[in-house]
């Protein structure tokens, strides 16, 4: 499952889409809005995204993922919209045979889909706001 959502996700929808009896390893990511970012209290967030190729770069890194480890279920969902503090902002679950696999699987995906997936982030803190960082799309 790759999902782009304005709702909150929810854990359990996560885990049932990775559900799976011939895996041990279940590794699963959950990033979170926190109160600071470079010394800034920061009080909320909105995401945004270019829809259409967010998928497309989320569908190629869950590709990518299961040629270099033996996944048999993974799911990488992301909201759009304004979340508050502590609300979850990306969700990401692989299930293997063994944790090794999976731990470096899930590793993979958040770290490539931070660098990749044209995904903005706008950070409001006590005074002002600010887009942070995000990847510009392929032209």
């Amino acid at each position: 499952m790759i999902q782009l959502t304005p709702e909150k996700i929810s854990i359990d929808t996560l885990l049932d889409s990775v559900e799976d009896h011939s895996t041990g390893g279940l590794v699963i990511f959950l990033g979170r809005v926190r109160n600071h970012a470079e010394g800034r209290q920061v009080r909320a967030m909105d995401y945004e995204a270019f829809d259409a190729m967010a998928l497309a770069k989320m569908e190629a890194i869950a590709e990518e993922a299961a040629g270099k480890w033996p996944i048999k279920r993974i799911t990488i969902m992301h909201r759009t919209g304004h979340l508050e503090l502590g609300e979850v902002s990306v969700a990401i679950a692989v299930a293997c045979p063994h944790r090794a696999e999976a731990f470096a699987a899930c590793r993979f995906v958040i770290d490539t889909l931070k660098k990749t997936v044209p995904i903005w982030k706008k950070e409001y803190f006590e005074r002002g706001e600010a887009w942070v960082e995000g990847v510009r799309p392929d032209a």
